[in-house]
């Protein structure tokens, strides 16, 4: 099983850090940081990440314009704003949101639908 890819945004590093360090903690998530915006769109468009954690320092523009860039390249995106010091939130929030993403996809299926040999038509090629 490959490891969620987590996007963390946030402009001060000791904000940054402990949310880091939570998420490295798990085996199963794997995280990178963005200090800016534009670096947090660079890295988004470099890689595949399955959720963004956006810090509460982030201004309420840059919050905006962060989700419609992200949502556009990917509408299955996850995105979080953590907007307090409890880490230990932070970390049952983004496992009830991988949670709730699974149960949300639904299955997919595929048919070949041939039209013409359901139609009894005989179509010669020469």
């Amino acid at each position: 099983m490959s490891k969620i890819e987590i996007l963390v945004t946030g402009r001060n590093e000791a904000i940054v850090r402990p949310i880091l360090k939570l998420i490295n903690d798990n085996d199963d998530w794997k995280t990178t940081s963005a200090t800016t915006g534009e670096e947090a769109i660079e890295k988004f468009h470099q890689r595949n990440f399955d959720l963004v954690v956006l810090t509460h320092d982030i201004s309420e523009e840059e919050d905006r314009k962060l989700r419609k860039i992200f949502t556009i390249q990917n509408p299955d995106i996850i995105i979080l704003r953590h907007s307090c010091d409890d880490n230990g939130l932070l970390s049952a929030e983004i496992r009830a949101a991988l949670d709730k993403q699974h149960q949300e996809k639904k299955p997919t299926f595929s048919f070949v639908d041939d039209a013409l040999k359901n139609a009894g038509l005989n179509i010669i090629v020469q």
